[in-house]
């Protein structure tokens, strides 16, 4: 089964796109190690204090991968650089 969450969220302290790129990457990078999960930015590459992701997992059971992308969402919600704003999870 297939879960996938697309979200925006807003970078308060960002001042340029190199320091919003700092935050992504960052938090990218964590996200695919701790979490069997795939993540990239899709939306609002050019805007330096917003930005939207995809995180998604894929797993024998709908469970399971939706279980991990809440976890993963868990995670993105603890950084205090950003605040999420909209979030969409499908499974198919």
């Amino acid at each position: 089964m297939i879960t996938c969450a697309e979200f925006e969220c807003m970078i308060h302290q960002s001042g340029s796109l190199k320091e919003k790129r700092a935050v992504l990457q960052r938090i990218m990078t964590r996200l695919k190690q701790k979490y069997n999960v795939s993540v990239a930015e899709v939306g609002h590459q050019d805007a330096w204090q917003r930005t939207s992701l995809a995180i998604v997992s894929v797993a024998s059971t709908k469970a399971a991968s939706q279980k991990e992308v809440d976890r993963a969402l868990a995670f993105v919600d603890s950084f205090p650089e950003w605040e999420r704003l909209r979030t969409t999870i499908e499974s198919l």
